[in-house]
């Protein structure tokens, strides 16, 4: 695979292992080891069909996890309560790709193409495609997704943009042609052509703007984006770096962003300037993790096995930890 396209199939940490593997740096951690037997009864590994190479994961209402295939598109979901699971859609095939996902309370899963310059969204209990946007240029990666009330906002790896999917009073989707794109500014830094910039997305918790990830920036950084604007300022992280990270989660003032071989646990504030790290979380089956989402009180987070490139026969997992952390 050529190396543009093997890092934008992949995640920040293949991006990173292939560039050398940035340090860490920054804060003080406080190592947790966490090894989930099985807590309330739900299985703590859930095993993906071999060959589904995941970078997201989305969780909705119901205890259903979905996984997007860096190999063809195909959406899995896994019953968090037994762990079994099966294909609901099998994708576009070959050259087609489904990263970030997030699942909103209707149990749509909206869907971030990658390469595929594709915005999809899904039936979350019978698969069918309820709508698809194309979006961007010919560089365009879409990479990650988050829900807002009124919107749904995705990262565009390459062109430092984000695009905006509005949604109705109601969550109505919109037409075709009613995508926005919004150009990124103010500190923003794009990192050189042939690799990733912009990856996770988040919401902050006061809901006032978007949290983007910058793997490039200072080492790996997070920025605040007003969604109005487009213009971005860098949150304070204490010195804490993200040179590897993909998918993020905010939940409350809790932010959740794995790294490669880790799970670093900050604290914002409501608005998302800044942010301190409060532990380091460390797991003996992490491999990877390139994303999380929440269900209960537990947290989910798929192993994307970088560096390693996709190949259809590797296996592929996603973890349970028990909340708090």
């Amino acid at each position: 695979m050529a190396r543009r396209r093997f890092l934008g199939i992949g995640t920040a940490a293949g991006a990173a292992a292939l560039m050398g593997g940035a340090g860490w740096g920054g804060g003080t951690a406080v190592a947790a080891e966490r090894t989930g037997p099985r807590a309330g009864g739900r299985p703590d590994v859930l095993h993906l069909p071999n060959g589904f190479h995941p970078a997201g994961i989305g969780i909705g209402p119901a205890p259903y996890a979905y996984f997007g295939s860096l190999l063809g598109g195909a959406i899995y979901r896994a019953c968090l309560l037994t762990g079994r699971g099966k294909v609901i859609n099998p994708g576009l095939g070959e050259g087609y790709y489904a990263v970030g996902l997030q699942v909103d309370d209707r149990q749509r899963v909206f869907v971030a193409g990658g390469w595929g310059r594709l915005i999809t969204v899904l039936d979350g209990i019978t698969g069918t495609v309820i709508e698809t946007y194309e979006v961007g240029n010919a560089d365009t990666f879409v990479d990650h997704v988050v829900l807002t009330p009124r919107a749904a906002w995705f990262t565009d790896s390459f062109n430092g943009q984000l695009f905006r999917l509005p949604l109705g009073p109601r969550g109505e989707l919109p037409a075709r042609d009613a995508v926005a794109t919004l150009r990124l500014g103010g500190e923003w830094t794009q990192g050189p052509s042939d690799g990733l910039t912009a990856t996770g997305i988040a919401a902050t918790p006061d809901g006032s703007a978007l949290l983007v990830v910058n793997i490039h920036a200072h080492g790996g950084s997070l920025f605040r984006v007003d969604p109005a604007t487009g213009v971005a300022r860098r949150t304070d992280l204490g010195g804490l770096t993200l040179p590897t990270t993909n998918g993020i989660l905010v939940r409350g003032r809790t932010l959740y962003a794995p790294r490669m071989n880790d799970l670093a646990v900050l604290r914002l504030d409501p608005t998302g300037h800044n942010a301190r790290l409060a532990r380091t979380v460390t797991d003996a089956r992490f491999e990877t993790p390139c994303a999380a989402a929440v269900h209960g009180n537990h947290l989910y987070l798929p192993n994307s096995r970088f560096p390693q490139p996709p190949e259809p026969d590797l296996p592929y997992n996603a973890v349970a930890l028990p909340l708090p952390l």
